[in-house]
C-alpha cells in the first residue's frame, strides 16, 4: 500500500493524518449525536415530534457521520495496518462495530420505530452503550 501516492502522502505530510483525525471525530459526532437524539425520542422525549420524520433526518445524518468516520478510519488504518491488527483495543473496536451493525439491523428488522416499546428502548440504549465502547476503544488504541 505504501507505493500508492495517497498512502505515501499520508505518511509524509505533517498535517494529513491530524486532518483525517478531525474528519473521523466529526463523523463520530454526527453519528452519536443523531443516535442520541433519536434515542431520546424513542424514550418519549419530544413526543410532539413525529418519530418517522425525526428518524429520517437523524438517521440520514448518522449514516453520513458513519460514512465519514469509516472512510477516514480506513485511510488512517492504511498507514499502519500491521500495528493496528495486533492492537487489542483496535480489534475490540472492530468487534463492537460489528455488534453495533447487528443491533441496528435488529432494531429496524423488528420495526422498532413503529412500536416504540420496551424492546425498542433496550435496543436504542444498547446501541448508545456499544457506540460509547467504540469511542473508548478508539481512544485507547493510542495507548496499547
Amino acid at each position: 500500500m505504501d507505493a500508492l501516492p495517497v498512502f505515501a502522502a499520508l505518511k509524509a505530510s505533517p498535517w494529513a493524518y491530524p486532518m483525517l483525525e478531525v474528519v473521523h471525530i466529526t463523523g463520530i459526532a454526527l453519528l452519536l449525536g443523531n443516535l442520541v437524539l433519536l434515542e431520546l425520542r424513542v424514550f418519549g422525549r419530544g413526543a410532539l415530534l413525529p418519530v418517522r420524520e425525526l428518524a429520517r433526518l437523524s438517521l440520514t445524518l448518522a449514516a453520513s457521520g458513519f460514512c465519514l468516520a469509516a472512510a477516514s478510519g480506513l485511510l488512517m488504518f492504511s498507514t499502519q495496518p500491521y500495528e493496528l491488527l495486533s492492537n487489542r483495543a483496535f480489534t475490540l473496536k472492530m468487534l463492537l462495530l460489528l455488534i453495533a451493525g447487528c443491533n441496528a439491523a435488529l432494531f429496524h428488522a423488528r420495526r422498532s420505530l413503529d412500536k416504540l416499546d420496551g424492546t425498542a428502548r433496550v435496543l436504542m440504549l444498547t446501541s448508545t452503550l456499544i457506540w460509547l465502547g467504540v469511542l473508548t476503544c478508539g481512544r485507547w488504541i493510542a495507548y496499547r
